[in-house]
C-alpha cells in the first residue's frame, strides 16, 4: 500500500505488450521510548504489463494511492564504467486503485478495473468485461 512517486511511464515491447514503470513510497510511523515520533519511508520500483499497464498509466498519477500485490524480481546489467548494478522491482500481479487524481477524469463508457477482494486471485489484465459501474472510485 503506497503512494506513487511519480507519474506512470508507459511503453511498448517490440511484440507489442504495454510496460508501466512506477515508484511507490510506502512509510512506516513509530513512537520510540523517549516519546519521540519517527518515520521511515521506503521506495519500491513496480513493473506492469498487459492491459493492466495501459489502466494503471491511464488512471493514475503522481501521488495516487494503490494497493499492489505481486512477485519480487531482482535484476542485473552492466553500467558504462563495467560495473554490475542491480535492481529489485514488483511485478504486479493485482493493483487496487485507493484514490482518484484530479486530473486523470475517467471519460465516458472508458474500461476500468474491477474492485475485487485482495484475498481472491485475479488477472485483471484477462478481463474485458468492464464497464463504468466497476470503477472503485
Amino acid at each position: 500500500l503506497g503512494n506513487l512517486g511519480q507519474d506512470p511511464e508507459l511503453k511498448y515491447l517490440p511484440d507489442g505488450k504495454a510496460v508501466c514503470n512506477f515508484t511507490i513510497a510506502t512509510s512506516e510511523s513509530w513512537t520510540d521510548e523517549r516519546q519521540q515520533k519517527h518515520e521511515r519511508v521506503e521506495w519500491h520500483r513496480i513493473v506492469i504489463y498487459g492491459k493492466l499497464a495501459e489502466i494503471a498509466q491511464q488512471y493514475t498519477s503522481k501521488g495516487s494511492k494503490v494497493y499492489i500485490e505481486g512477485r519480487l524480481q531482482t535484476r542485473s546489467w552492466d553500467d558504462k564504467a563495467g560495473s554490475k548494478r542491480y535492481t529489485t522491482e514488483i511485478i504486479v500481479k493485482s493493483i487496487q486503485f485507493l484514490s482518484r487524481s484530479a486530473d486523470k477524469e475517467i471519460p465516458e463508457g472508458a474500461p476500468a478495473p474491477e474492485n475485487h477482494d485482495s484475498q481472491q486471485e485475479y488477472d485483471i489484465s484477462t478481463d474485458t468485461n468492464f464497464t463504468r459501474d466497476d470503477i472503485p472510485f
